[in-house]
């Protein structure tokens, strides 16, 4: 009989080992991984900082996913998401910005014209 509180309490053990563990990030990596695709489709290089960061991390995490340091690749995944998503929204800024000046100096030509017409 006092082989079974040993057992169970060895069992307890394992349990809270196991839940210690963290499990591969695997959807984050997917998550992150689009993010960087969808920011290199709006135009994001290198050249922005943030896609360069996203990149680098996302590298850095690939390699803890293959040293299964999962934790860790789960935190630069997270970031490296969030640096993607930054240089997506600054890329379409810049363009929204471009877009914006356009228009105007087409409405500026325009009243010019007007004006020189009436």
């Amino acid at each position: 009989m006092s082989k079974t509180p040993l057992f169970a309490a060895g069992l307890v053990v394992l349990a809270l080992a196991g839940c210690a563990s963290d499990p591969a990030p695997i959807e984050q990596m997917r998550l992150t991984q689009k993010a960087v695709e969808q920011a290199k489709a709006v135009g994001a290089t290198e050249q922005i900082e943030e896609m360069k960061l996203a990149q680098d991390k996302l590298a850095l995490a690939e390699k803890n996913m293959g040293e299964q340091d999962y934790k860790r690749a789960r935190v630069l995944a997270e970031e490296a998401e969030l640096d993607a998503r930054l240089a997506e929204a600054k890329v379409l800024t810049k363009k929204s910005q471009d877009q914006l000046a356009e228009l105007t100096a087409r409405i500026n030509r325009l009243r010019k014209q007007l004006g020189d017409v009436q």
